[in-house]
């Protein structure tokens, strides 16, 4: 399991890296996973048993990770109660522009796929 980890933080130090070196508007930890996709995806096999294990490990206690999120909610609870209506509809709105795009995005490789098929 400590393979896994170290090839974990490997990836996540690769992606911190290019990050910094291209000077990338992304967070390292974001990069790093794509590079850990890209990596599996080339690989073209199931990931390590280690490397599964460690990610198992990790993914117990994600939980924990939404504890900042929710103290900073009760943080700035005042100003949410203020500004509600401006969030909401960002929300709302950005919601609604994502799922436009993801259809329009379906509905065009969907008809490349049915032409190649032809």
């Amino acid at each position: 399991m400590l393979t896994g980890f170290l090839q974990l933080l490997s990836f996540l130090l690769a992606g911190e890296i290019v990050v910094h070196l291209a000077a990338l508007p992304l967070p390292g930890p974001v990069v790093g996973m794509a590079l850990l996709l890209a990596w599996l995806l080339r690989r073209g096999s199931e990931p390590s048993e280690n490397l599964g294990k460690a990610a198992s490990g990790i993914l117990q206690f994600l939980s924990l990770l939404f504890v900042p999120a929710g103290v900073g909610i009760i943080l700035h609870l005042e100003r949410l109660q203020r500004e509600w209506p401006a969030i909401l509809g960002s929300v709302v709105f950005a919601t609604l522009i994502s799922v436009a795009l993801t259809a329009l995005l379906l509905r065009r490789l969907s008809a490349g796929k049915e032409q190649s098929h032809d």
